[in-house]
This record gives structure tokens, sequence and C-alpha cells, in this order.
């Protein structure tokens, strides 16, 4: 699926909110997207409520766009209190001087910005310095937000479903009996991600699942596996060939908790959609677990007569 990234002039942006802006991904326990700090990009899509491989963006703060010498100053005063002591009041005039000796000049202000949810945001942060810098027309100041970067902040937002292990047989499989695996709870096989710092430039990441890969919870000489799976695996028809899943050779009685602990890896492959930067992205990968206990046939022989 390939879709479009807007890139447009630098120039171009929308007017920062003075009280500071937060854009948010997902992020919910070990659940990590992105969490956005004083920064005006707006992560949406259909890939930010499952579950992420913890993908980490490689430089977690830069420098965003803010607005001209005259639109910054105003909205630097207008955040100062009312009412201050007179010794804080004059610290914040004169942190108003930067501000004002740019009055007249033609450029953009820029204004630090991170990811929150990363553990080298804060050292990245104090690294870049000033908390604003000031560039001119048509220019990107060192570690101003790059496409590159914003594909990045798309690739760590993005996330895939968490499904569940289906199986027939369901509760309990035999000795050589086929196992057929395959997944619910997927829904649509395709999510995407898409980052846009308004009014100047959007990457979209989009993930495809592709395949299941199937661990047995064991070694080949007790489970033969049989990987001709496709998106999802395969449910079971009666009639059907078996192509997906396990033959158990051997029961399970003699492990741990008298179960082999199936694994399915669903494998969502990634595309930056436009091309717009150089690089791959490996897959997504996502493991869940089952227990299946194994037992063996039991047949009856009678005696005739």
């Amino acid at each position: 699926m390939i879709g479009k990234v807007i890139v447009a002039g630098l120039l171009m942006f929308a007017p920062p909110d003075t009280g500071g802006t937060t854009g948010e991904g997902f992020q919910d326990g070990r659940r990590a997207g992105v969490t956005l700090k004083d920064s005006q990009i707006v992560v949406t899509g259909t890939g930010l409520s499952g579950r992420s491989d913890g993908y980490r963006i490689k430089r977690p703060c830069w420098y965003e766009p803010r607005g001209n010498a005259a639109d910054t100053l105003d909205q630097q005063r207008d955040a100062l209190p009312d009412a201050l002591p007179e010794q804080e009041w004059q610290r914040r005039k004169e942190a108003l001087e930067p501000f004002e000796a740019r009055i007249g000049q033609e450029g953009t202000w820029w204004q630090r910005a991170y990811d929150e949810s990363d553990p080298a945001a804060l050292a990245c942060v104090a690294a870049l310095g000033e908390p604003y810098v000031f560039a001119p027309p048509n220019t990107t100041p060192p570690n101003g937000i790059t496409i590159a970067e914003l594909v990045e902040i798309a690739r760590a937002a993005l996330t895939v479903p968490e499904p569940k292990i289906e199986l027939n047989p369901d509760a309990k499989s035999y000795v050589n009996l086929p196992t057929w695996v395959w997944l619910s709870g997927i829904g649509e096989t395709t999510r995407s991600v898409t980052a846009t710092l308004p009014g100047v430039m959007s990457a979209t990441v989009t993930a495809t699942l592709e395949d299941i890969q199937i661990d047995a919870g064991t070694t080949e000489d007790r489970a033969e596996v049989r990987e001709e799976c496709g998106p999802g695996g395969k449910p079971y028809q009666e009639g059907a060939e078996f192509t997906c899943g396990v033959r158990y050779l051997r029961s399970s009685v003699d492990q741990p908790r008298d179960v082999y602990e199936l694994e399915v890896t669903s494998v969502w492959p990634i595309e930056v959609e436009d091309d717009v930067v150089p690089f791959a992205y490996d897959p997504v990968e996502v493991g869940v677990t089952r227990d299946v206990p194994v037992g063996e046939v039991q047949s009856t022989v009678r005696k005739a007569g």
C-alpha cells in the first residue's frame, strides 16, 4: 500500500500554542509508542492501539519551527505571569532580550522537542543546548527536524495487534495428530501511522501482516512444524490439506507442567510510503504463546470369542 508523504517549505507552519503543545502517540506500560513533549507533531493512524516491538527513535530530541521574530516575541511575553517578585520579573525580562534582538529580521525561531518516553531523551535535550535557536529563511538549523526523523517518530509509534492462538484440536492434542494453527483478533491486516508537523511535512509508515512463524516449544525429534500458513495461519477445514500447524511426535507428559509451550509470531513487513528515506526497516514481529498438552492415543484390544 503506497500513499503520500507531504514535504512543504519550512516557512509554512501552524501558529504555535502559546502554552506549549504535546503530540501523543501510544504508550501503555510496556506497550510503548511515543510521547512527544513540547512538540506540535501530531501522530495518527490505525497502528496506535496494539502492541509495540519496542522500537526507539535514533535521536529522541530535535528542534521544530515555531514562528517568526515578532510572533515568537509576543508568545514569550504572553507567557509571563502578571505578578512576579521584582527579582524574578527582571530575570524574565532578560530572557526576552534574545527575542527582542531579532525583531525586524527575516527568519524562524525553532524550539526544542523530544520523545518523553525514551530513556535517553533528557540527556539528548541537554546536549542540544539552547531551548530556542533562530534560523534564516529557507534554512534548517543544526538538529532541526528532518523528514527522516519524522519517519522515525511514525515508526516508533507503530503497533500491531496482539492476537490469540487458535488450535484444532483445541483443548488437547495427541501424538501424530495434526494440530492446526491460526490467529484470531487481528482485524485489519494493514496498520499505518502518520506523523505530521502541521503545514510543514508528513510521513507515513505502513505494516502489513505477511506471514506467521511457529515454534512448537520442543525439539525437531518431538514435533514436525508446517509453516505454509500465509497471513494469520489456516483455520481447520475438514478434508483440507494440513499445511499450517504442528504434528507432535511424542507426548508432553515428561515436559514442565505436562505441556508444550507453543509460540506463534506474526510478521509485519514495513513500508515507508513514497520511499522518502534511503533505508528499510526490519519487520515488526510479535509473538504470543499457548500451552498445548499432548497425549498418547489410547487403544483397546478385545479378545474375540
